[in-house]
């Protein structure tokens, strides 16, 4: 069998084909929101366009993006971006058209997504008006009319989205957001035909789920972010999500895709402390109950990682979200038999969610390249360049392979004999062991790209004679601690507790 034929293998939905069985999870990375100048200039999505073109020239089988609003009050803040109106459709045209015209055969859906409580703006509404203990508003109660009319923006939506060029779209209905505050008795104190017993509770994500496929048809990928453990008081019964599960694959769904906690929920998900492919199993849970593909999710980052869960029978598909902001060609890489040269997920989440959270545009601790892609661009170098790098650390690694790459001499100096840097004390921290990805990528990179590394030896500046350009990239010294009882010998610093 040819290495992650589980994972590279076409998946047939029967009114169309996915190329492989990855799909690109949704993140919101500070792209989706285009400016009423950029819409008049018609450059408005230009920069997600290029984003997703990436990626789709890397072989990803399904992508979704970032969360869009159905309308105001969903919302993730003031500004976010919706999708209620054909003013709102045009600018999407071109990210489909970037995904299409590459010719991989990737498809892209959009993800709409109703935040609900959540919502950093005063218009904020929910299934009851409980504030979240992460959201600044508390929410106003839908009404019912409201709820109806909530149901067919939802509709419209996916409509305007099948008109911009879609093939797709994911319905979130997990991670605490407007249609998980419906179902789960935490959030719904309703008494009406919206609240109460479970089929009232989980009637919102059915009715949306039903109008939606009335108003796309049958040949339209619809796939529903289930949330199959909230990990939290009165969140959903395993029960109630099978029993969930089956209704929505009778209303229409194409995909269930799993989404794992709440985002108030206490239980890390996400981090680099949770083992790869750690919630896998509760995907398997649901394997065999509907006969429509499911799709598992978290802390899987690399294709042998994805490989095995799907050969183990815990998912039809596989949903990445972050490893394609560190590395775009990721499914490409593994289907060249070169994943050793795939720039790996760390899950620091520091240039990603917390850029998210903070308001500005992601990207990738390990690849800056991420959601810069039409303004960060690597060109060959018009003329070679003789050019040392000193300081084998993150920073100069990439310095070194980055110059490398563009057609120039490198020489890389580090006084330690092997790369790496500080990293090489932080992989030793228990939770950080995805720090050895990073370093196992340089090696290959230092490699591949022809950087002669000198390593073993203090650098003089002697030895930088003739180089045209000298890059310092040594690191930082620890800050000495200056408060009473810091000269004491029982204190030490993280250099002597980790390197010796």
């Amino acid at each position: 069998m040819a290495k992650y034929a589980n994972l590279l293998k076409p998946l047939d939905l029967g009114f169309t084909t996915l190329p492989n069985r990855v799909l690109m999870g949704s993140m919101h990375t500070g792209l989706e929101e285009a400016s009423l100048w950029d819409r008049m200039r018609g450059t408005g999505l230009s920069k997600m366009a290029a984003y997703f073109r990436a990626r789709s020239e890397g072989q990803v089988g399904l992508m979704v993006t970032g969360g869009i609003g159905p309308n105001n009050a969903g919302r993730v803040a003031p500004g976010a971006a919706k999708l209620s109106s054909r003013f709102d459709m045009y600018p999407h045209r071109e990210v489909t058209r970037a995904v299409h015209e590459v010719g991989s055969g990737s498809k892209i859906c959009l993800q709409i997504l109703h935040s609900g409580r959540y919502a950093y703006h005063p218009f904020a509404v929910s299934a009851s008006a409980v504030q979240a203990p992460i959201g600044p508003f508390k929410p106003k109660e839908l009404s019912s009319s409201q709820v109806e009319q909530t149901i067919e923006d939802y509709a419209v939506c996916a409509a305007l989205a099948r008109d911009a060029g879609y093939d797709g779209v994911e319905v979130m209905g997990s991670e605490g957001y407007l249609i998980n505050q419906f179902i789960a008795q935490h959030t719904n104190m309703r008494a009406d035909e919206w609240g109460g017993s479970y089929e009232n509770r989980i009637r919102l994500a059915l009715e949306i789920v039903r109008r939606i496929r009335g108003k796309v048809g049958k040949d339209f990928i619809i796939i529903f972010r289930l949330s199959m453990l909230d990990l939290l008081d009165k969140g959903s019964t395993w029960e109630e999500v099978v029993q969930l599960a089956k209704g929505l694959e009778a209303a229409g769904v194409t995909i269930i895709n799993t989404g794992i906690g709440w985002h108030e929920a206490r239980i890390p998900t996400i981090a680099t402390c949770v083992p790869r492919a750690g919630f896998s199993w509760v995907t398997k849970k649901l394997k065999g109950v509907v006969n429509i593909p499911l799709c598992t999710t978290n802390r899987i980052n690399t294709p042998e990682v994805a490989d095995r869960v799907l050969s183990e029978g815990d998912a039809d598909m596989v949903s990445m979200a972050r490893p394609f902001l560190a590395d775009p060609m990721f499914v490409k890489k593994a289907m060249e038999g070169r994943a050793d040269e795939i720039n790996s997920c760390i899950g620091c989440n520091q240039a990603c969610l917390d850029h998210t959270f903070q308001g500005i545009r992601a990207s990738c601790l390990v690849n800056p390249y991420a959601c810069h892609e039409s303004e960060l661009v690597r060109s060959p170098a018009t003329s070679v360049k003789r050019i040392a790098v000193v300081g084998a650390g993150p920073a100069g690694l990439a310095a070194a392979t980055e110059s490398a790459q563009r057609g120039h001499d490198v020489t890389l100096f580090d006084e330690s004999p092997e790369i790496g840097g500080q990293f090489n004390m932080a992989k030793g921290i228990p939770g950080k062991e995805e720090f050895h990805e990073t370093i196992r990528y340089f090696n290959k990179m230092i490699t591949k790209t022809g950087v002669k590394p000198q390593l073993g030896a203090r650098v003089s500046v002697d030895d930088l004679k003739g180089f045209d350009i000298v890059v310092v990239a040594t690191g930082v010294t620890p800050r000495a601690l200056k408060i009473p009882g810091s000269d004491h010998p029982k204190v030490m610093s993280y250099i002597d507790v980790l390197k010796h």
